[in-house]
């Protein structure tokens, strides 16, 4: 989509340009969780797309940019935009609107490596195995939003394989209706459990974080000597439908080794059931002093673009049943609820979220320290 703004284009109150009062008293304004391109409009709300190419794009983009107000377009055209919620009615709080897509929940904080390109491996956290009961129930509630959601991920920093209930953890997801997606560095993915998950309907998503076929390399990269037994799982997975979408990402710095890395892991899975991905790491939101980060010049935050927006379309479960705002998010600076006393739709809908909605989108300006600013992932605009 490409570098995008919302900024305060479409501030909550009925003062701004971008809001127009009718004679029954509802004032109109853009939505002010849109992402907005030179081509495009996104609402991350809806799941829907707006292309200039479209019938009242460039009504809506005159709003969005204070060139008009609400007021002085067509009713016709007003109401289709308020049906399709690119406008919304000043007064309601839409921080607390949500959609749901996206779930990832830590069932516990074991991880069998310590990779440089993962805060594990600096600041390796205390052992902790959420409870199975409460892994059902926060399942259960979140299988209240199948109809949205398009995975269900086993992992943050852990390692989702090296919890023995692994297979038993994506039976409980697909109990409740909801698609499991993993990923993992592949030690714990046994051609014993590659069976079952066949036999259990398979997963949404699995990820193999594959970063090189060279021994000595793997080990150093990633603090175990796991090569050999890596190989040997994913070349009995790479023959059998284990999921519906099968990616092998090779990790690395952007140099001339992770390229040649990647080269190599694409010749050798070459045909296979897995699609060979070239990915750079990032610094974690600053936390780490290696991979793509944020401009170093200071911008107001005015979104978010990580696999969607995170704020709107992410539910992240800490392995201690806190929610968080983001992956990004290791020392879990931004609670947004707990799930040992709030149920998945208090935490959505709750106050704590809604201000980070807000944060996030440069609708209250973020505290200095937020997570946000230091994110490559976040959409900003000139300060």
């Amino acid at each position: 989509m490409g570098p995008v703004t919302v900024a305060d284009l479409t501030r909550s109150n009925a003062s701004s340009p971008a809001a127009a009062t009718r004679s029954d008293g509802v004032a109109w304004m853009a939505n002010p969780f849109l992402h907005i391109g030179p081509d495009r409009l996104y609402n991350p709300l809806t799941d829907k797309t707006f292309l200039d190419s479209e019938p009242g794009f460039a009504e809506l983009r005159s709003v969005v940019g204070h060139q008009a107000r609400a007021t002085d377009l067509a009713p016709e055209r007003v109401a289709e935009l308020v049906a399709g919620g690119w406008l919304v009615d000043a007064a309601d709080d839409v921080s607390r609107q949500f959609l749901l897509k996206y779930v990832a929940i830590e069932a516990n904080t074991n991880c069998n490596q310590s990779c440089y390109f993962c805060p594990v491996s600096v600041a390796p956290r205390e052992a902790y195995q959420m409870p199975t009961a409460l892994y059902r129930r926060i399942l259960s509630e979140v299988g209240a939003y199948r109809k949205t959601i398009e995975a269900v991920f086993m992992i943050n920093y852990n390692e989702p394989t090296a919890d023995p209930r692994f297979v038993e953890l994506v039976e409980i997801i697909k109990e409740n209706g909801l698609p499991p997606a993993t990923l993992t560095n592949g030690t714990g993915l046994t051609p014993k459990r590659i069976d079952r998950l066949v036999e259990i309907g398979g997963l949404r998503f699995l990820s193999i974080n594959l970063s090189t076929m060279d021994a000595e390399k793997y080990r150093t990269d990633r603090g175990g000597d796991h090569l050999s037994l890596v190989l040997k799982n994913v070349d009995y997975a790479s023959e059998r439908d284990v999921a519906e979408q099968m990616d092998i990402v090779v990790l690395g710095t952007g140099d001339d080794a992770h390229k040649a890395d990647f080269e190599k892991v694409k010749t050798r899975y070459d045909g296979s059931k897995f699609n060979v991905k070239y990915f750079e790491v990032n610094d974690r939101a600053g936390y780490l002093t290696i991979g793509l980060r944020a401009p170093a010049d200071r911008r107001r935050l005015a979104g978010c673009d990580y696999v969607g927006s995170r704020p709107l379309q992410h539910l992240h479960v800490t392995p201690q049943g806190r929610a968080i705002l983001c992956c990004q998010d290791y020392n879990e600076t931004e609670v947004v609820g707990d799930l040992n006393t709030q149920s998945v739709d208090e935490v959505l809908a709750g106050p704590l979220l809604a201000q980070q909605r807000r944060y996030a989108y440069g609708i209250d300006e973020a505290p200095d320290r937020h997570i946000c600013r230091n994110c490559r992932y976040a959409i900003t605009r000139p300060a």
